[in-house]
């Protein structure tokens, strides 16, 4: 089992919505800016994201997306599943024809594993995941950066204006 960019980036998405979920809808934009995300990218996962009802989108000034449930309701194995990744280790995707079209020696093994990486993503919630100290960690450094970036351009425009008499 691999999990792909795509599903990587999905759960990065939704636990950045689910930051700010509190806070009202976030733009692809910004999730974009924040997480280093191509924004074409961010757009066909929300595709998929919205079709399977884990996302709304809100339209007009003041919109972007949020999350359709709370974030104590959505597991990381729903937000992968939607995106169309398959959580299985065997090397049929549970086909059983591993070997010459028939079972493979170890497919009781990979299919178990699967099934157990499964239900640990199914018991992480975005928010008990982002309750986790690393993580917290992580998500304060981004919003501080994100203040920064935006705060220091209107610093340096104050400053240039004073320094010229205006």
């Amino acid at each position: 089992m691999r999990l792909s960019t795509k599903g990587r980036y999905a759960v990065t998405a939704m636990l950045d919505l689910a930051i700010h979920y509190e806070e009202g809808p976030v733009t692809l934009a910004g999730i974009s800016a924040t997480q280093g995300i191509s924004l074409s990218y961010l757009e066909q996962l929300f595709v998929r994201l919205k079709k399977d009802g884990l996302v709304e989108g809100l339209r007009g000034p003041g919109g972007g997306y949020r999350l359709a449930h709370s974030p104590e309701d959505i597991s990381i194995a729903q937000v992968i599943n939607a995106i169309g990744e398959n959580i299985d280790a065997t090397v049929c995707g549970g086909r059983e024809d591993c070997q010459d079209g028939q079972r493979c020696l170890t497919h009781a093994l990979w299919e178990k594993l699967g099934n157990e990486i499964h239900e640990f993503m199914h018991g992480i919630t975005l928010a008990s995941f982002l309750r986790r100290d690393k993580v917290s960690a992580v998500v304060r450094r981004q919003q501080t950066g994100v203040e920064i970036a935006v705060v220091e351009p209107a610093l340096n425009s104050m400053a240039a204006r004073q320094q010229s008499g205006y």
